[in-house]
């Protein structure tokens, strides 16, 4: 069987270093972080006091008033960042064949702050339940892919993947593989997540996943430095629009790059910690490069899950080595969850977004923040530590992990 080919025709973003591609990518490339003091809520009595958080939005500018309370932030995240990629796409609403357009999107959490609120408001209250009619449709993951739909009318697949962390690449390889097989000519995929709140927050201070550094937020989230103590919690939305590339020829459309494959792997081994070894991660690398039909000598640059975490970053760069051999070493990595933080399942919508804009400019996002070398890491990676490298960009690898051991990689390619 001959699959279709896909390519990528519209990017939006919605981040804590910009509220747009542009602006987005002109930080990335320039190493500012986005972590500060949490402005959400008075986190004075949590271990942890800071994350990264979107800045400056004014959500009303998108969404009307009446119907942006109907819903919750990681939704209003997802309709403004697919707002920006439906432009960037040019797509013409008037002339698509909107059964044929899909909306597949990722969330890790889905409307935490919902939740909470409201069951903080029945907590206060003498028992009676007085729910907020739009409490359940605010809450479930599944809001955003459905909103996305009802304001364009894209009327093909639709759903939401939640596979923590990993969300959206698996959201991004179930697209790739409607296209692949003619069941849809578009997809718009990606990824929201808002939990930057006191769940979010206490939750993962209680599993001791996040990083402590009070006394200099902007320097936390440390990638493969020695020092690191865990992930800074981000949010937002990263949206893309997947397409059949001869639709895309057939309209005009600018194309980004190829989508060429896409792996995934379960670590089973357990909830929270990768496998000491890497398995998992090796398997799902392995199995993207299979499916690109493609050598490990082929990949220029990867974006690792790198979060920041003791345990995690290590075993990362162990199943590199073990998969890409001496070209592990000639090839540049970087995490840009050193200036993102990390945003759960739209993590994996943004670091694609920033692979794509990378192979656009030829240029790597740097890893920031590093001040101490790690002895457990071998030296001989480029890490691309703390500034930007230019080089020649053809393919590239983002990587995507989940608690649960969930693992999904996804390969584009310039296109040729």
């Amino acid at each position: 069987m001959t699959f279709k080919r896909v390519v990528v025709t519209g990017l939006g973003a919605l981040t804590p270093i910009g509220n747009d591609v542009p602006t987005y990518w002109n930080n990335l490339a320039a190493g500012v972080s986005g972590a500060g003091p949490i402005t959400k809520f008075d986190a004075s009595k949590f271990r942890t006091r800071f994350a990264c958080e979107v800045k400056g939005l004014d959500v009303t500018q998108f969404i009307p008033r009446q119907e942006a309370r109907k819903m919750d932030a990681f939704t209003h995240y997802a309709l403004i960042a697919t707002e920006e990629a439906v432009r960037d796409a040019n797509m013409n609403l008037d002339t698509l064949d909107k059964n044929k357009v899909g909306v597949i999107w990722g969330s890790g959490i889905g409307g935490l702050k919902s939740f909470e609120d409201e069951m903080i408001d029945y907590a206060k209250g003498d028992g009676t339940p007085r729910i907020n009619p739009f409490f359940i449709v605010r809450m479930i993951a599944d809001s955003a892919s459905g909103q996305i739909s009802m304001r364009y009318g894209f009327r093909g697949t639709n759903y939401v993947t939640v596979s923590a962390c990993a969300s959206t690449n698996n959201a991004i390889i179930d697209a790739l593989n409607y296209i692949r097989l003619g069941r849809l000519n578009m997809c718009v995929v990606g990824g929201s997540e808002a939990a930057v709140t006191r769940a979010g927050i206490g939750g993962f201070n209680a599993n001791r996943a996040l990083s402590e550094r009070n006394d200099s937020p902007e320097t936390a989230s440390r990638p493969y430095d020695k020092d690191r103590d865990g992930f800074v919690l981000g949010e937002g939305a990263g949206a893309i629009i997947l397409e059949e590339y001869e639709h895309a020829l057939a309209r005009g459309a600018k194309i980004y790059a190829e989508l060429i494959g896409g792996g995934m792997s379960s670590d089973a081994y357990h909830i929270t910690a990768p496998h000491p070894d890497g398995l998992g991660a090796f398997l799902a690398m392995q199995d993207a490069l299979n499916d690109a039909g493609i050598a490990p000598t082929d990949i220029d640059y990867i974006n690792t899950h790198g979060t920041s975490t003791p345990i995690g970053d290590p075993q990362e760069l162990k199943a590199i080595h073990q998969l890409f051999g001496e070209h592990s070493f000639k090839l540049n990595i970087s995490s840009t969850k050193s200036m993102t933080g990390h945003l759960l399942g739209a993590a994996g919508a943004v670091e694609a977004i920033a692979c794509l804009k990378a192979m656009e400019h030829q240029i790597v996002p740097p890893t920031i923040n590093h001040f101490t070398d790690d002895e457990e890491i071998d030296p001989r990676f480029n890490l691309t530590f703390n500034t930007a490298q230019e080089r020649s960009i053809t393919t590239v690898m983002s990587n995507a992990f989940g608690f649960g051991g969930h693992n999904a990689i996804i390969i584009f390619r310039k296109l040729s």
